[in-house]
């Protein structure tokens, strides 16, 4: 069954929260890409009460590479803003129709109210407030109500073409960390770290980098989402670095922690010991089942019984697809537990004022044991190098 009837099914299962709709509104742009295969930007997905499907696109823009298919999907493109009226329209796959102009919100709000809907589910969680008013004004008739997060639950267990775009996009995070660990490290910038390695991504079959490239030396390191600075690597420094690939629109995440130098200095070897204990009772606690709350405990109990516990922050990790940072969330608070082929990062980390720290990031696809456990895709050593 495809994921737009998947969806379907979902909405004529249950009712949004404001009522029963018969047609719905898609305009997160991660949830339009999910559910067409296509990533132009500003574009929506209808589904509407007629049973049909109908993408409103901005010009210009062809379906994502190796997207998921779309072929029974009727396809709108918005003039180009400045093109005489009428003039014809530049059209992606499928069925296009010219002297369409304006919000494609607000277009496909029109076409609903034109195809009989009573009432229309938006993302409310996605559209301005003015952008909803908007959408009130031009389909007068119809009443809006709230859809929910109904996409982003249907996206959180992947199907194995989804799998297979997040292992490539593991190996070539991969590829671009070894070939960096290979290079003189010493005396360069973090902010030029960062920006050879985003480069070796693209290199390597990227399409760009999954989010910013963080490269932290010396008192830096450690630090979550820490911004690359003008900082120069030393001899003696802890380098922690975290990155990931985006390949057919699919993120990954990997974080190491090196020491530059000959050999560590015992504290270096303490503290990564610590940590790497942590990051491997949560990665085996990882199975279908398992309360995500749990994942997050078997981490921090390892640094709370070495005195860090304060240190892990809000959570042990997240899940990852066309975005990252989806659900779940691996977290003290987290309600629910994991399902199979649920894509994860285990990201703990410890970072002490003055000194640096480490993390140790990996991403993982929840398996079965049956089927050897939750499957890691990104295999760069976890060992505490001396580069």
């Amino acid at each position: 069954m495809s994921r737009r009837a998947r969806l379907r099914d979902r909405c004529a299962a249950s009712t949004a929260h404001d009522g029963p709709a018969d047609a719905v509104l898609i305009s997160r742009p991660a949830n339009v890409r999910y559910l067409t295969g296509r990533a132009a930007p500003g574009s929506v997905l209808l589904l509407g009460p007629d049973g049909r499907d109908t993408l409103v696109s901005t010009p210009g823009q062809g379906p994502a590479n190796g997207a998921h298919p779309a072929d029974d999907l009727k396809e709108i493109t918005l003039e180009v803003p400045g093109a005489p009226p009428g003039a014809p329209s530049e059209a992606g796959e499928g069925e296009a129709r010219g002297g369409t102009r304006g919000d494609a919100a607000v277009v496909a709000a029109s076409l609903a109210e034109r195809g009989g809907a009573r009432a229309l589910a938006v993302e409310e969680h996605h559209l301005t407030v003015a952008r909803h008013r908007a959408l009130t004004a031009a389909a007068p008739s119809v009443d809006l109500a709230d859809l929910g997060l109904v996409v982003e639950q249907q996206r959180v267990v992947k199907d194995e073409e989804e799998i297979s775009a997040l292992r490539v996009a593991a190996e070539i995070t991969d590829q671009a960390l070894g070939e960096l660990l290979e290079s003189i490290l010493v005396g360069r910038t973090e902010r030029h770290l960062a920006l050879e390695l985003e480069r070796r991504l693209i290199d390597h079959g990227a399409e760009g980098a999954a989010f910013p490239t963080s490269v932290a030396t010396g008192p830096n390191s450690g630090l979550p989402g820490h911004r690359p600075t003008d900082r120069r690597v030393e001899e003696g420094d802890f380098l922690s670095v975290r990155l990931g690939a985006r390949y057919r629109g699919y993120r990954c995440q990997i974080g190491r922690t090196f020491v530059i130098g000959t050999a560590p200095d015992a504290w270096q070897v303490e503290l990564y010991d610590v940590v790497f204990a942590a990051q491997r009772a949560a990665r085996e606690s990882l199975g279908p089942g398992a309360e995500c709350r749990e994942v997050d405990r078997a981490a921090r109990q390892v640094l709370g019984a070495a005195g860090y516990g304060a240190a892990l922050g809000e959570s042990t990790g997240h899940g990852v697809g066309l975005e990252i940072g989806e659900d779940p969330r691996l977290s003290p608070e987290a309600v629910g537990k994991l399902d199979a082929r649920v894509p994860v990062t285990v990201e703990p980390g410890v970072h002490l004022p003055g000194r640096g720290g480490v993390r140790i990031d990996d991403t993982l696809v929840v398996r079965p044991q049956a089927d050897g456990g939750p499957e890691l895709l990104t295999i760069t050593t976890k060992e505490l190098l001396a580069l």
